[in-house]
């Protein structure tokens, strides 16, 4: 048995051809078709197995993104497609494989990880824990919008171009290609629903599903928020069957048009997430506090506990994932009635850190 470590280029056809029996057995595509810049030539060097005399045995993959958000650039490496064979199950191997991703992420300046799954106490044994915000709206039933002069489309071949443009305005996004754009919008079961002004120009667009993954769900839109109103209405209409919509904490225009139509609002993490580079996460983070002016920030890591506030207002935290929430939220400082209400003010000003990844980006 050899590995942790990353498959030679002549083993990749085996590589996916284990995930695709693993993960992807009913599907009638490969998983790289799925997540076409994770499971490529490019990405070898972040991909991770254990095998034995040819057969792999285990797998994970890692794939960096860089975020940006209004105060602070970070790098986030997101890991996924854990899976081990069967008959070599609770030997440790997933935990191999996941160790071996974090360092490989902490290697290459990755400020947090980030995986989605629902095995929550054995990531929590890794120092994961669910943080993030993300708000859903089922939308089931039709719901008027004022009269838009905008003509709608469900034919998915749109230049990639036109949706990176669209994309690009959004306050918080991983930084993208519009060649990786293209790949996205060829991904197995993927529907797009678009919106045109008269003059041909994209106004606004929806995406939903991703392979096996996010059918009924909109992962990903773009445009004003009067526009995608109407596309969202739009696609209501076309699909007359309940779907629901992902939305970042931060869309707020968005979030409270939604609100005030027929919906059912749930609320919840975005996924599971780990620091991984704390020390320059934190530096980050306190040039954004100075750029506000706020020079006395304490976000301090010691050997046993961290130190967080404001001048003399300071809270320890003893645990990593409590400290992970409280940079990334979901978190009431209000409610947690640790902080003068001065220093709240304060801390409000760049935390919780705008945080979301788009469905597309997701491993």
């Amino acid at each position: 048995m050899e590995g942790p470590r990353s498959p030679r280029e002549t083993e990749l056809p085996q590589v996916l051809d284990f995930l695709n029996k693993k993960l992807r057995n009913e599907a009638s595509w490969s998983i790289a078709a799925e997540y076409p810049t994770a499971f490529s030539s490019n990405n070898l060097h972040n991909m991770r197995i254990i095998a034995d005399e040819g057969h792999v045995l285990s797998h994970a993959v890692l794939k960096p993104l860089i975020i940006k958000s209004p105060h602070v650039i970070y790098k986030v490496g997101a890991i996924g497609s854990v899976v081990t064979e069967d008959q070599h199950r609770g030997q440790g191997l997933s935990t191999q494989v996941m160790t071996d991703c974090l360092k490989s992420a902490s290697e290459q300046s990755c400020d947090i990880a980030i995986l989605w799954t629902d095995l929550f106490d054995f990531y929590r044994r890794m120092g994961f824990e669910l943080a993030g915000s993300e708000i859903s709206f089922v939308i089931e039933d039709n719901f008027d919008v004022p009269p838009v002069n905008l003509r709608f489309s469900t034919d998915s071949k749109v230049a990639p171009d036109a949706i990176y443009r669209l994309y690009s305005t959004h306050s918080v996004n991983s930084v993208r290609t519009i060649e990786e754009t293209r790949k996205f919008l060829a991904i197995p079961q993927t529907k797009v629903y678009t919106a045109w002004e008269p003059n041909g120009q994209l106004a606004a667009y929806a995406i939903e599903g991703k392979g096996v993954d996010l059918g009924g769900y909109i992962h990903e839109w773009g445009g004003s928020v009067s526009k995608l109103m109407a596309l969202f209405s739009f696609i209501r209409a076309q699909k007359n069957q309940p779907y629901t919509i992902i939305c970042p904490r931060h869309a707020k225009n968005l979030i409270n048009e939604l609100r005030r139509k027929p919906v059912t609002v749930n609320e919840g993490y975005l996924g599971m997430i780990k620091l991984v580079n704390f020390d320059q996460l934190a530096a980050k983070i306190k040039r954004a506090f100075r750029a506000e002016g706020i020079a006395d920030i304490v976000l301090e890591k010691h050997p046993n506990h961290f130190v967080f506030g404001i001048g003399q207002d300071l809270f320890t935290i003893n645990n990593e994932t409590d400290m992970v929430r409280l940079l990334f939220g979901p978190v009431d400082y209000r409610a947690m009635d640790l902080f003068k209400e001065e220093t709240i003010q304060k801390l409000e000003k760049i935390l919780p850190l705008a945080m979301w990844i788009w469905g597309w980006d997701s491993i």
